[in-house]
């Protein structure tokens, strides 16, 4: 299965408390079906301090859910869906629905 949300795309959070946060995705975690995005679902981590380093409030994204986001289009700067298809020299390829545009390079 190919995937529609890859690392160091551009995405927008469309629920949640992040809502309208525009970021780059961090990580893809495949598995749970879940992306961190860079900026949003900020959450706050209290480390205790040891020999690696000093403890403190850490603040950190959390992961999100991948139905939570939709990609940024590269034309007009707005969410837009992603759809695939195949090129004349046969590779599969991302883009987006709303102008038509290839995402992957």
């Amino acid at each position: 299965m190919a995937a529609r949300i890859r690392k160091g795309d551009r995405v927008v959070v469309t629920a949640g408390k992040s809502k309208g946060v525009e970021g780059e995705v961090l990580k893809v975690l495949v598995d749970e079906k879940r992306v961190v995005v860079q900026g949003a679902q900020l959450i706050k981590r209290h480390n205790k301090p040891s020999a690696r380093g000093a403890g403190g409030i850490e603040q950190r994204e959390a992961p999100l859910h991948v139905s939570n986001v939709l990609h940024i289009d590269p034309e007009d700067g707005k969410p837009t869906r992603i759809g695939f298809k195949f090129l004349e020299d046969g590779r599969k390829v991302r883009y987006a629905k709303r102008s038509g545009e290839i995402i992957d390079r």
